[in-house]
């Protein structure tokens, strides 16, 4: 069975941890890269040799330096080779604006942070789905 390719941009080296710690319990799931705003994760995607090796799921954390999660949201989903890709947000602060503004760009899902480790797992698991075969 291919493990299904996440790629996760977060500014907070917290927050990268705990999905770091999430991801590797999961058997069917490697974590590709972690960055820290959206301009890395556009580095990262164009040295990618092809399409079987990108991400099959793209994480954004919406308050990043640089280029926000809507921004990198609006750069994939207007760019031919990363618009079959599923992209979800999630912010600390997260409002019905943000909610349409991401889901009208073509976000797949839009969350809060989650408060802890249950909930981060919860929520995690809830982006997993949108993958899953």
């Amino acid at each position: 069975m291919m493990k299904k390719k996440i790629l996760l941009a977060d500014d907070d080296a917290d927050d990268r941890n705990i999905f770091e710690q999430i991801l590797l319990e999961k058997t069917d799931v490697e974590l590709l890269a972690t960055v820290e705003n959206g301009l890395e994760v556009i580095d990262y995607l164009k040295v990618v040799p092809d399409r079987q090796h990108l991400p099959d799921l793209i994480i954004l954390d919406h308050n990043m330096p640089r280029m926000n999660g809507k921004q990198t949201l609006g750069y994939l989903k207007s760019n031919e080779r990363y618009l079959h890709i599923p992209v979800v947000i999630y912010s600390t602060y997260s409002d019905n604006k943000l909610v349409d503004e991401c889901t009208s760009l073509g976000a797949s899902m839009v969350a809060s942070k989650p408060a802890g480790y249950k909930e981060y797992r919860e929520m995690i698991n809830l982006f997993l789905k949108i993958i899953a075969v």
